[in-house]
C-alpha cells in the first residue's frame, strides 16, 4: 500500500498559518514579478477567480470581492514544505517527495495497521505541528493514491480528509467517479484522444486492451493503466543526482546596462554552484542564456546563448561566476532591453571521483573557501556570504509589491507575541 499526502492550497495555507485573519477568506498568490495567479484558497475558487489570471486584468475583481492578493513568498513556502516532509519521515522510512506540497509514502509491511486511522494520525500531526491542512489518499498503487486523495479532498466531511481504496468495490467506484481529465498524467492532448475512443472516466480507460494502449500510446500510459487496475507498475522513485542544474529568472524590470545584468548572472551562477556542492557533483560545462522581452514587439529583440567548457570539472562559485560573467559580456548588445537570463550547468560528475587533468587543475584554495561559505550560509539560513559583484541586499530581484514577511527564515520577521 502507498499513501499520498497532499497539502491543501499550500501557498495560501502557509500565509494563513502566520496571519489568522486570512482564515475563511479568499486568498490568491501571484507568480514571479506579481504576474499571474498561481494559487488560490477554496474561497477564491468559489468566486471563479481563474488559475493563471493576469492580475492587472483581475485587479478590480479582487478588490470588489475582497480577495487578499499576495506575492509569492518562496523562502516561507520552502521552509514549511521541509517541515511537512520531515514529519512524514516519522511515519515511513521511504518517502518520495513528489512536489513542494505533496509526497508519496511507502506503506509496505504496514498491513497490521488500520490505514484510515494511520492516515488520520498523519493529518493530525502535520496540522498540529505546522498548521497546514492536508488530505491523505491510501491505495495499492500510486495512481490509485492520486484518485483516493482527490476523493478525500472533494468530500472532506464524509471522509475526514482520509480515503482508503482497499477493495475492488471501492476501486471500481472511485474510477467511475473520476473524469478522464482528472487522472494523474492525462494531459489535454491525451484527454482528447481518449474521449474520441469513448473514454470519459478513469474506468473507461482501464477497459481498453493492453495491446491497443501499447500500440497507440507510450509505455508511460500503459503503466498508468495497469496502476489504475490495481497492479503496482509505477515504481517508487529513489532520489537521484540531477544530470544538469538550471537557474533562470525574469528580472523585475528590463535592464539595458551591463552592470545590472552581470550582477544577476553572478547571483544565478552562485546558486548553481551551491546546488552542485549540495549534491557533491562538479560540472564540465555551463550554458549562459540572455534574452530580451519577447512580449514587447516594438523594441529591439535579442536572444543569445553561449557555452563554456572547463578544462577540468569544477563546483567553485568563483570559477563558474567568472566564466559566466565573461560570457554574458560577449553576448550583451547596447540599446537592447533585457528581461531574462539564466545559467545551466551540465556535464556533471562526482566531485570525489573524476578524471584529473595533468596540466590544469582548480586552485586548491577554492575548496576550503567554498566549504566555509556553505557552512556559514547553512548555519544562518540565508545567503550571508556573497561575492562582491552580487547585490548584498537581495538574492532574487523580483517585483514583489505584496510580499508577506519571511516568518520562518528571517530573524527580523519572526512573530512577536505580546
Amino acid at each position: 500500500m502507498y499513501a499520498l499526502v497532499d497539502c491543501n492550497n499550500f501557498y495560501a495555507s502557509c500565509e494563513r498559518v502566520f496571519n489568522p485573519n486570512l482564515q475563511n477568506k479568499p486568498v490568491a498568490v501571484l507568480s514571479n514579478n506579481d504576474g499571474c495567479v498561481i494559487a488560490r484558497s477554496d474561497e477564491a475558487k468559489k468566486l471563479n477567480l481563474p488559475m493563471g489570471a493576469p492580475i492587472f486584468k483581475w485587479e478590480n475583481f479582487c478588490k470588489h470581492h475582497k480577495v487578499t492578493v499576495l506575492s509569492s513568498n518562496y523562502p516561507l513556502y520552502g521552509d514549511m514544505s521541509t517541515r511537512v516532509m520531515t514529519i512524514l519521515e516519522q511515519f515511513s522510512p521511504n518517502v518520495e517527495v513528489y512536489s513542494i506540497d505533496e509526497a508519496f509514502i511507502d506503506l509496505t509491511g504496514f498491513d497490521h495497521h488500520n490505514f484510515n486511522d494511520y492516515g488520520t494520525s498523519i493529518r493530525n500531526r502535520i496540522l498540529k505541528w505546522t498548521g497546514i491542512p492536508t488530505c491523505v489518499g491510501i491505495a495499492p498503487t500510486k495512481a490509485l493514491c492520486k484518485v483516493a486523495n482527490k476523493i478525500a479532498r472533494k468530500f472532506p466531511k464524509e471522509t475526514g480528509g482520509v480515503y482508503v481504496i482497499d477493495s475492488e468495490e471501492k476501486r471500481l467506484k472511485a474510477l467511475k467517479w473520476t473524469a478522464i481529465k482528472n487522472v494523474w498524467g492525462i494531459g489535454r492532448r491525451l484527454e482528447k484522444r481518449l474521449i474520441v475512443k469513448g473514454c470519459k472516466t478513469a474506468f473507461d480507460f482501464t477497459q481498453l486492451s493492453d495491446d491497443w494502449v501499447r500500440l497507440n500510446f507510450s509505455i508511460t500510459e500503459w503503466k498508468l493503466k495497469k496502476d489504475l487496475e490495481g497492479v503496482p507498475t509505477i515504481e517508487f522513485e529513489i532520489k537521484q543526482t540531477k544530470r544538469s542544474i538550471a537557474t533562470t529568472r525574469s528580472f523585475e524590470q528590463t535592464y539595458s546596462d551591463i552592470e545590472n545584468i552581470t550582477e544577476r548572472i553572478s547571483t544565478f551562477a552562485a546558486c548553481c554552484a551551491e546546488k552542485l556542492r549540495a549534491q557533491k557533483t562538479s560540472c564540465h560545462m555551463i550554458i549562459v542564456l540572455l534574452s530580451s522581452d519577447r512580449h514587447k514587439r516594438d523594441v529591439a529583440q535579442h536572444n543569445a546563448s553561449k557555452t563554456i567548457v572547463f578544462p577540468y570539472p569544477t563546483d567553485s562559485t568563483l570559477s563558474i561566476t567568472k566564466a559566466s560573467v565573461e560570457a554574458v559580456k560577449t553576448m550583451f548588445k547596447a540599446g537592447v532591453k533585457y528581461k531574462r537570463a539564466g545559467i545551466i550547468v551540465t556535464g556533471l560528475v562526482p566531485t570525489d571521483n573524476h578524471q584529473l587533468n595533468l596540466f590544469l587543475h582548480e586552485n586548491p584554495k577554492h575548496k576550503p573557501l567554498m566549504s566555509a561559505i556553505d557552512h556559514l550560509n547553512k548555519k544562518f539560513k540565508t545567503t550571508t556570504i556573497k561575492l562582491a559583484n552580487q547585490d548584498l541586499q537581495r538574492t532574487w530581484k523580483m517585483k514583489q509589491e505584496r510580499l508577506s514577511p519571511k516568518y520562518t527564515t528571517k530573524i527580523n520577521d519572526i512573530i512577536t507575541v505580546k
